[in-house]
């Protein structure tokens, strides 16, 4: 392969750690030598019984194991550490290789070969290629929680308001730095979204952006999910270490455990982790956003959560605006909503009418923007805005207030489009009332209450 082939790759990774596996002195310390300057630790080994002392005292990125050892082989120790669970990458080396013995080692788990005596450039090629690997596979993974437990945040922050601009120049702001960022709001004000744009505008932007949910995480697991495991067959990597060079985004930072909130503490101060059942602590670096929905002052009052925590939190804190508070913004929010919610459902864009688009702009949005885009993607899906899930949310006195604010000689008052509205999804699907109350975001009997009230009517 062309040396210009790995030319993009960087030739320093001061935040791994290798190990070298080999029982011949010359090479190990050749190997040693070589990678020292290269990376934050190397460790060598003679043989397989020591590598697997280091194996579970330590976490290695990438293993350059030789084959023939003394007692148990490379390809043995290699099954042994795939059956264990330990996805670090392994380059095997050996002065005696045939056909048969490659296709061992790839089917064991090896994610290079090479055969002694390699020149230099090999050994640093296979290195950073195995390097590259692991990094990949930790975005990938990345990629793969995120789709699979959340609906990615789409596009920037929407709007021209003096609430937005002002949340925009706040970011801008603090993404030229590297501290810690406390965000607060409501919930569906944006936190997330928010918590992207600082990533992408800041120096960790070529890195992951992991968003990790406090309060839907098991307690009992959540210390395994953040630093990892480090020994048994359910051995893995955490999230601070899949966040490497880039963000960790700790929504409902409010939720962690007491005994966590001290381990996340020493972990901010430190910059190093230590994974469960683990001996040794190891560096990271990445940017930590956190966010509440609740004021954590007020949970240090009562006891919930640690003052120390959460001074250290608090380096910069950005407040989100609620909705109500920018309702100016809510015709740009509902025309980004239907440009691209639209193409990911395959359906065709609805028409939002003058007379919609001031009562969305009357309702008081007790679920921020979050619910609006909810609404929005309803609305997508039977083909036209579904003004009665917000109806049924509102107490007798406000629709009353609402319905008496309208003009007397408006033909589509905020029932009318109520009636006109649940009508036609109901016969979208053929007079199915419990197809169409789920569309419609209420209950089938509210669903039976409205028709038969019309009926009577």
């Amino acid at each position: 392969m062309p040396s210009h082939a790995h030319s993009a790759l960087p030739e320093h990774w001061p935040l791994a750690s290798l190990l070298v596996v080999d029982d011949e002195p010359g090479m190990r310390n050749f190997l040693l030598k070589t990678l020292a300057p290269r990376v934050g630790q190397v460790l060598g080994a003679s043989s397989a019984e020591e590598a697997e002392g280091l194996l579970h005292k330590h976490r290695f990125d990438l293993v350059i194991l030789d084959i023939t050892l003394p007692g148990k082989n490379g390809i043995a120790l290699l099954k042994e550490m795939r059956d264990q669970g330990n996805p670090c990458e392994v380059v095997l080396i050996t002065a005696f290789a045939d056909l048969d013995t490659a296709i061992e080692a790839l089917r064991a788990g090896a994610s290079d070969f090479l055969l002694k005596p390699f020149r230099v450039t090999q050994v640093l090629n296979a290195f950073k290629h195995g390097l590259e690997r692991a990094r990949l596979k930790r975005e990938n993974w990345v990629l793969r929680r995120s789709l699979s437990q959340r609906t990615p945040p789409a596009g920037g922050l929407v709007g021209r308001s003096i609430a937005i601009r002002g949340l925009q120049t706040a970011l801008q702001r603090v993404a030229m730095v590297d501290s810690t960022v406390l965000l607060t709001g409501e919930s569906g004000t944006g936190k997330e979204l928010a918590a992207l744009e600082l990533h992408r505008q800041s120096a960790f932007a070529t890195g992951p952006f992991v968003p990790v949910n406090c309060a839907t995480m098991s307690p009992t697991l959540i210390e395994t999910e953040l630093f990892g495991q480090a020994t048994g067959p359910e051995r893995r990597d955490g999230l601070f270490v899949y966040a490497q060079g880039g963000t960790l985004f700790l929504d409902e930072i409010g939720e962690l455990p007491m005994p966590l909130q001290a381990t996340l503490l020493r972990v901010l101060e430190t910059r190093r982790i230590r994974p469960v059942g683990g001996e040794q602590e190891f560096p990271v670096e990445l940017r930590i956003v956190a966010a509440s929905n609740r004021p954590l002052r007020r949970e240090v009052d009562a006891g919930r959560f640690r003052d120390d925590l959460y001074y250290r939190l608090q380096v910069v804190e950005i407040t989100l605006p609620p909705l109500r508070s920018h309702k100016e913004d809510i015709p740009d929010l509902v025309v980004h909503f239907i440009d691209t919610l639209a193409p990911l459902l395959g359906v065709e864009p609805i028409e939002i009418t003058a007379d919609e688009m001031q009562y969305l702009q009357q309702y008081h949005w007790p679920g921020n923007v979050r619910e609006l885009r909810n609404l929005i993607e309803r609305s997508l899906i039977v083909g036209a805005l579904n003004v009665s899930a917000l109806y049924q949310s509102l107490s007798r006195a406000e629709r009353a207030t609402r319905h008496e604010a309208l003009p007397a000689d408006r033909p589509t008052d905020l029932q009318t489009l109520e009636k006109q509205h649940i009508l036609s999804v109901l016969e979208s699907v053929d007079g199915d009332k419990t197809r169409a109350a789920q569309l419609l975001g209420i209950s089938r009997r509210t669903l039976e209450r409205r028709v038969a009230e019309w009926a009577e009517g």
